[in-house]
């Protein structure tokens, strides 16, 4: 049973090149992920019943699969925590943000069958169903690095994050002792405003709500600069936390290349070495 229990742990997991198995079985996840992907898209179109049947067998097959992935995954979690014990690994692994997607991607076929829901709730339920696209993210180091560039800059990105809403409050506020005298429908409370700030600090300015007083012309103006340098600072984190990452990894493929030339030296005497090396360049 342990033998088995590790060969499945090696097939779920991300694939390396020496596994075959492993790598037929990312392919059939990162197929179903883009299936389903078209299905989701396709499904907000008029289809015919035969379309549908097609869909819902899709469907079927995809929870299927993806809901025994998800118990395999519970199974071997004393493995890939074999630090912890069997039930603690299985209860680590349950609240990870990977196993939180897993789980959110096929509830929704469940939920109908355990609950009775109303419809307008069951088709709000259903678009649980786009979590299916974030397990890609296990499977391209793209969307990898994504989550590890937001995971190290979190405290950064929430910081500023938070001083940019803090002042799009203020600044509703602000406006709305502007303009609630002129305008009383549209700045009726000193929340009501809070949509214009978003849009002019964000610099999109759809022009639904806009000042008429000339101190809140002048006003609008100044937020709408600052919002230029403010809302780029959580770009500029996010650009360099992916730099900081990709010279990690640099750093990381290096030491790997110079762990396998003292591997090879290792295995070969020098001098001989030396020697060939000499023979075939010279």
């Amino acid at each position: 049973m342990k033998s088995i229990k590790n060969k499945i742990f090696k097939i779920i997991q991300p694939a390396d090149n020496s596994s075959i198995l492993s790598k037929m079985f990312d392919l059939v996840i990162v197929t179903l992920i883009l299936i389903n992907t078209v299905t989701i898209i396709a499904a907000t179109f008029s289809l015919s019943a035969l379309k549908i049947r097609i869909f819902l067998i899709i469907e079927i097959v995809s929870v299927i699969i993806f809901s025994v992935e998800y118990i395999l995954r519970l199974w071997t979690a004393d493995l890939l925590y074999p630090e912890k014990k069997p039930f603690i690994a299985r209860i680590k692994l349950f609240f990870s943000p990977m196993a939180i997607v897993d789980l959110l991607a096929i509830l929704p076929f469940y939920i109908p069958f355990l609950l009775p829901i109303d419809l307008r709730i069951l088709r709000l339920i259903r678009l649980l169903r786009l979590f299916r696209l974030f397990k890609m993210n296990r499977y391209t180091s793209g969307l990898s690095s994504i989550g590890n560039v937001l995971k190290k800059k979190s405290d950064q990105l929430v910081s500023s994050i938070f001083v940019v809403f803090l002042l799009m409050i203020i600044s509703s506020v602000i406006m709305y002792y502007f303009e609630n005298p002129v305008q009383p429908d549209v700045f009726s409370n000193a929340f009501s405003g809070l949509w214009w700030a978003i849009s002019t600090f964000t610099t999109v300015g759809y022009g639904d709500i806009y000042p008429l007083t000339v101190a809140g012309k002048i006003f609008s103006a100044i937020i709408a600069l600052l919002g230029i340098g403010l809302v780029a600072v959580p770009t500029g984190i996010i650009s360099a936390g992916f730099m900081e990452n990709i010279e990690d990894n640099n750093k990381q493929l290096t030491e790997d290349n110079i762990a396998k030339i003292r591997e090879i030296l290792e295995k070969y005497d020098s001098k001989s070495l030396l020697s060939k090396l000499q023979i075939l360049y010279f």
